[in-house]
């Protein structure tokens, strides 16, 4: 009996000094079964139990593993190791002396969130050339040995909780090309010598607690792309020579102070710098590149220089002491979407911001402008509640065109300065205040396609004109002289005094005559003949701005109530009035005048002088096709507005060639002669030149003024002539253009080629029949 206890006790002390395979859990078995088979130390094992195989810990009670140890195992494989990181309960992984080249970000995703991982031994990984560590757990110092890994090239460890500084030895690794420790807690100065970083592109050390000066010889660098040290706490001043590489340069939210370097600004590679919230002094260097320099103290004013940044997208010179007027060349960047000028001392009198797309509602803090004169905000998406408009506002107020409704507000009788108020085309409704009377400067109030009622407040004569039209609830009981409802007649298109005053416009485009010219909706046309200075009244002058060429100079008149015009000028020295006589052009204006197509971009009236002749037409808002297709809009034109677009001109060129005296061919039909009135009303300019040549001086051999490259039709080589087929390929053009998006020529090959060469292969794969 006492045998058979004895042999009972010494099996059951057995068993608890064997490990007990079945308590380690059955996942994670699985786990070591598989890895078994790219370790072949492991895979040659006879023990069933992973806890006693070589480099394998578990934990006491032998239910998880807990350290795993691969060191120099001469793995270079490393593809298994995702497989490592889903081990749960690992607090060790010791990876050193191997063969890796690389690490598999899914390791790096895996392992970085096993929270009892505390060590990681990378020591000795001679081959490897990129770490990612970023958006983990880590925290403490680096928890990395990289050893002898000399050809180490990107080390990416942002987004953990790091601490400490950055270490000296970082830069034993010479040939780093993008370090990112952003968004850790570093702290303490950068290392003296990061500049010996010969190799580096990418340095980002963004949001830490980094100070100190930045490194002077940070101008070392040769091969830097991209320096951000935003969000941290350097200071000093910022080093020259910093932007020799760069294109993007980021030290906002940092102590830096003294003048900005005037090399910094000036390099043409930079795209982007922003140097907001520091403390800068000192004026804006004159030659700049787009940036953010948002609270900081610059002085001075906005240097003209900035106009020449086209491709700048945005603009924040906020919150510093800048003074004096935006410079006009401001209205040159185009690619412009947000401009910040808050909590400066500039004296902004005039704002111009009608034909864009703003939406919303207008900012309450508009009644700040103190110095403004003029406010144009016509043609965009604006509704909401109209606030209170700065009470120095004297040469226009223009909220045409926009989504506004309601009441018109009592507080525009407060613009006593006011001479021209425009709220045209919205949808406001009841009475026209009476208070508007009171507003002693006021010459013209346009009221048109409203949804006003009532009667219309008496104005006195000093108000020249008076545009209720579209409103048909308005009483008239005064039948003023000059409101568009009170003129007699029984014409249904009723003449509109819309008066076109190029008193400087023509000194700006060298003419040298005053004239008016009155244009109807009846589409009267008119002749006018040089006058000298002085034979008119004296109108409030235009705005003129450059314009597209099309088979001219085409420039747009902004008159101060908002409404635009196109002129074109067009001189009789150009080279087609070689092939024709310049007297025919005004015998055929007369003519084109009168034609009515909606697609069809007509002159509305006309004036010729000695040299030149000065053509006028209603104004496109959305300019040319080609930039709609071709420039920053091009996404946004879906296919409704496409095809709207191929049948406008398809239409006004059936219209063309139909003419009951003729077709009207087209010197130059391209996409640049198709002017959009909206993303889907198309018109046909440059329609008013190909009669001019005369038939004597061979008919049609026009091959040295019509047709762009790309739009030309082959046989235009050998025939010289402009035909209606001619017209037809060119439209062909313009239709593959809306379909694919492409120029009318790309790398040297022509749309028109393109699309053969495409048509030719698909058949020659069955994909045509």
């Amino acid at each position: 009996m006492r045998s058979h206890e004895q042999r009972v006790y010494f099996f059951f002390f057995f068993l608890s000094s064997v490990p007990f395979v079945l308590s380690l859990s059955s996942t994670q078995k699985e786990i070591m079964e598989k890895l078994s088979r790219s370790v072949l130390v492991w895979g040659n094992e006879k023990e069933p139990n992973p806890c006693a195989w070589k480099g394998v810990s578990c934990s006491s009670d032998y239910s998880s593993i807990a350290n795993l140890s691969l060191s120099g195992l001469s793995l270079s494989d490393s593809s298994f190791l995702p497989l490592v990181c889903e081990i749960v309960s690992l607090e060790a992984l010791d990876l050193s002396d191997n063969s890796f080249s690389s690490v598999p970000e899914g390791f790096i995703t895996a392992c970085g969130k096993i929270d009892g991982l505390k060590q990681l031994n990378f020591r000795s990984l001679n081959d490897l050339k990129r770490l990612y560590l970023t958006s983990n757990y880590l925290s403490g110092n680096v928890p990395i040995n990289l050893g002898n890994s000399k050809v180490l090239e990107h080390l990416i460890l942002s987004k953990n909780s790091f601490t400490g500084s950055i270490p000296d030895g970082l830069l034993e690794y010479r040939k780093l090309v993008r370090i990112d420790l952003s968004e850790n807690q570093l702290s303490g100065p950068l290392p003296g010598k990061i500049g010996d970083l010969s190799k580096l592109e990418e340095l980002i050390l963004s949001s830490n607690n980094l100070s100190g000066e930045i490194p002077m010889n940070l101008s070392n660098f040769q091969n830097l792309l991209r320096f951000a040290a935003n969000q941290n706490k350097f200071i000093g001043n910022i080093p020259v020579g910093i932007s020799r590489s760069l294109k993007n340069l980021d030290l906002s939210y940092n102590k830096l102070g003294g003048q900005i370097p005037t090399d910094l600004l000036m390099q043409s590679n930079l795209q982007t710098v922003d140097l907001s919230y520091n403390l800068l002094e000192g004026s804006i260097p004159a030659k700049i590149s787009p940036n953010m320099l948002e609270n900081n103290s610059l002085s001075g004013s906005i240097p003209s220089e900035l106009g020449s940044c086209r491709s700048l997208a945005l603009l924040n010179l906020g919150m510093n002491y800048l003074t004096g007027s935006l410079p006009v060349e401001l209205a040159s960047l185009s690619s412009l979407q947000v401009l910040k000028l808050q909590s400066n001392k500039l004296n902004l009198t005039n704002l111009n911001l009608q034909g864009n797309r703003l939406s919303g509602s207008i900012p309450a803090t508009i009644d700040s402008l103190k110095y403004l004169l003029e406010l144009q905000l016509g043609n965009n998406q604006l509704n909401g509640h109209i606030p209170g408009m700065p009470l120095s506002l004297q040469i226009a107020l223009n909220l045409s065109h926009n989504l506004f409704e309601g009441a018109i507000p009592e507080t525009l009788s407060r613009l006593q300065g006011l001479e021209v108020l425009d709220l045209s085309n919205n949808k406001f409704s009841g009475a026209i205040p009476t208070s508007l009377t009171q507003i002693g400067s006021l010459t013209q109030l346009l009221l048109a396609n409203n949804q006003l009622s009532g009667v219309i407040p008496e104005f006195g004569k000093y108000v020249t004109i008076i545009d209720t039209m579209g409103n048909p609830r308005l009483v008239n009981r005064t039948l003023q002289r000059n409101s568009p409802q009170s003129f007699p007649g029984k014409r249904k298109s009723v003449a509109v005094a819309v008066v076109i005053a190029v008193t400087v416009a023509a000194a700006s485009l060298g003419i040298g005559v005053t004239v008016v010219i009155a244009v109807s909706i009846s589409r009267r046309f008119y002749r006018v003949k040089d006058e000298p200075l002085g034979a008119t009244e004296d109108l409030p002058p235009p705005q003129v701005v450059q314009g597209n060429l099309l088979t001219a100079m085409l420039s747009i008149a902004v008159m101060p109530s908002g409404r635009s015009y196109f002129i074109k000028k067009i001189n009789w020295s150009d080279k087609i009035f070689q092939l024709g006589s310049h007297e025919k052009l005004g015998q055929e204006l007369e003519i084109l005048g009168k034609l009515s197509n909606s697609n069809v971009m007509t002159p509305l009236a006309y004036v010729l002088t000695v040299d030149s002749a000065y053509l006028f037409y209603e104004y496109a808002q959305k300019g040319t096709l080609f930039d709609i297709l071709h420039g920053s809009f091009g996404s946004a034109l879906d296919w409704a507005s496409r095809y709207s677009i191929a049948m406008g001109i398809a239409q006004g060129l059936a219209f063309l060639h139909g003419h009951t005296s003729g077709p009207v061919l087209l010197l130059d039909l391209s996409s640049k002669s198709i002017m959009l009135k909206s993303v889907k009303e198309p018109q046909i300019g440059d329609i008013e030149l190909y009669k001019v040549i005369d038939p004597s001086k061979s008919t049609g051999s026009v091959s040295t003024v019509a047709g762009s490259v790309g739009y030309v039709p082959p046989e235009y080589a050998y025939t010289m002539r402009v035909t209606m087929a001619g017209n037809v390929y060119s439209f062909g053009v313009i239709l593959l253009e809306l379909l694919t998006g492409k120029p009318p020529v790309s790398e040297g090959t022509e749309l028109a080629r393109w699309g053969v060469e495409q048509h030719s292969t698909a058949r020659q794969v069955g994909s045509h029949p």
